[in-house]
């Protein structure tokens, strides 16, 4: 049977300014699977220089927790993008990824490719859908380069953009068709932040939602987030149960690729399945540890 590539954890992912170094150091250890410095958004255009110089020399620094560090470059198409990039391939030690923002075409995607043909394999892209043209060319973007990782919801911009209202139904399509692009590129998904810092319920919906609809993941803007995000976006222990049942139904019936389990007949998609979530689970279990050691 063959066996798929170890799931990286990305659960959650802790945004942070870039001017703000010393939030960034703390933030590596606040239990999120990623964390995600922001020269964009966070960062004044008078102040992109300086976010730079401060916070990029952060990723040669000992990371003891394990987490996924990347950084939020601006886009392309303006000067601040271009010398981010710039930037990047003057650093001895890279991120582990590149978080693109409103990304229209796939053409973007391999134009950093080509930009950052120094970097080392391992250093991966993440792109936010924040466009109409995005969302309908995502097939295209996930598939644009082999350093994609994951696909980032940009509900706000998005919104704006299709002309409809910030609600679970109004985003509905456009979040099924993000998160089938991801699935068939086998891409994480990652939903978007829930910024009212207060409304825990809220959060538990959202991120109960998300998982529902596929995303393995949901950004977040503090720390007391990070829990209740993981609740939603680990297996649980029934899951992890009957994975377990369905790879050793699929080792009994030999090269057939069918299994049968509690009178149910099994395909291949549920073994791909099920390997993922045990791959996750042990994962999961990994980086808590390497957190709580930190």
């Amino acid at each position: 049977m063959e066996h798929a590539a170890q799931p990286v954890p990305r659960r959650s992912m802790l945004f942070v300014p870039g001017l703000r170094p010393d939030r960034a150091r703390k933030a590596m250890s606040a239990g999120a699977d990623v964390v995600c410095i922001d020269l964009e958004d966070a960062v004044a255009v008078a102040h992109k220089d300086e976010a730079r110089s401060l916070t990029l020399p952060l990723f040669a620094e000992p990371n003891p927790a394990g987490c996924e560090r990347i950084v939020r470059i601006n886009s392309l198409d303006t000067i601040h993008g271009l010398r981010d990039v710039e930037a990047l391939n003057g650093l001895t030690q890279l991120p582990d990824a590149v978080m693109m923002t409103k990304v229209r075409s796939a053409a973007e995607v391999k134009l950093l490719d080509q930009l950052l043909q120094g970097a080392a394999a391992s250093v991966k892209f993440y792109v936010t859908l924040e466009t109409s043209q995005g969302l309908e060319d995502v097939f295209d973007i996930a598939g644009a380069s082999p350093r994609m990782a994951c696909l980032l919801f940009g509900e706000v911009d998005l919104s704006a953009d299709l002309r409809c209202k910030r609600t679970p139904q109004a985003l509905l399509y456009a979040r099924s068709r993000m998160v089938h692009a991801a699935a068939a590129f086998e891409l994480d998904a990652m939903d978007v932040p829930h910024i009212h810092l207060e409304d825990m319920n809220g959060l538990h919906a959202a991120a109960e939602h998300a998982a529902e609809l596929g995303f393995t993941g949901k950004s977040c803007i503090h720390p007391t987030q990070i829990p209740i995000v993981h609740k939603y976006f680990s297996p649980s222990e029934a899951e992890i149960a009957y994975a377990e049942r369905a790879i050793a139904a699929f080792e009994e019936s030999g090269s057939t690729g069918l299994a049968v389990l509690d009178g149910l007949m099994l395909q291949k998609p549920v073994l791909r399945a099920s390997r993922r979530i045990l791959a996750l689970a042990r994962q999961n279990k990994q980086t808590l540890r390497v957190a709580s050691a930190a």
